[in-house]
């Protein structure tokens, strides 16, 4: 499998602080990757950067061949994005959100018209179609959204804290979906402060104030540390 997704010196400082310190991984076509940390590691701003909706104070990095820094909307148009704010607008209906996140992704209308036809049969979304995204439950908002960022067939997808606040079934549930789009080669790079949800990626990095501190499967990085679960290696890390 070739790589997708490159980087090498990443960094971003805000000031003289350094969020994003000097990283270096890549993550491979069709590949579940999980990037790991605690709240404050850096996750979310190397999520921007990685996206285009962030510029590195140094360092480069490639997406889909496109580099971030140079070419931020040609890896824009080939990426999807769900935020832990789950991407919706709650004051428009489920209709409405797909019809404007299939425009904001430059499909034709035919193509949205199609699209929301299968997406909603997919999810059983049909007799809810018109009715604001803020009155459905938890858990079908969390599976529109997801369906939503597919929607343009993107070879990415970027997942920010996609499960942050949600009950454990919703959550598995979520990553029943992960691995149906894994499947058709999409690959998917999930942010993640979870430590058992590290066991569903194919590799996982841990991220600790900005670094890079472990890169590797699951099994590989708990038999290195001599550690019972992913939690355990993780605390390891954090306390140096």
């Amino acid at each position: 499998m070739t790589n997708i997704i490159t980087t090498h010196q990443l960094t971003r400082t805000f000031g003289k602080f350094t969020a994003v310190d000097a990283i270096t991984f890549s993550v491979k076509e069709g590949e579940i990757f999980g990037f790991l940390g605690a709240n404050g590691a850096g996750k979310t701003t190397a999520l921007k950067m990685l996206t285009g909706l962030l510029s590195p104070s140094s360092g480069s990095a490639t997406v889909a061949g496109f580099d971030v820094w140079k070419q931020p909307d040609q890896v824009k148009r080939r990426i999807g994005y769900m935020s832990q704010k789950f991407s919706l607008y709650e004051d428009l209906t489920v209709r409405e959100n797909i019809r404007l996140y299939g425009g904001i992704y430059g499909l034709k209308m035919s193509e949205i018209k199609s699209k929301m036809g299968v997406l909603l049969e997919k999810l059983q979304l049909g007799p809810e179609a018109d009715k604001l995204v803020g009155a459905l439950p938890l858990g079908w908002k969390q599976k529109l959204a997801f369906s939503v960022a597919l929607l343009h067939e993107p070879k990415i997808v970027f997942l920010d804290e996609p499960t942050s606040g949600v009950d454990p079934l919703t959550r598995r549930q979520f990553w029943e979906l992960i691995y149906e789009t894994a499947v058709t080669g999409v690959t998917l790079m999930v942010t993640t402060h979870y430590m058992d949800e590290a066991e569903y990626c194919d590799r996982v990095s841990i991220m600790v104030d900005g670094k890079i501190q472990a890169l590797d499967t699951p099994r590989a990085m708990k038999e290195d540390f001599k550690a019972e679960s992913m939690d355990e290696v993780f605390r390891r890390l954090a306390r140096g």
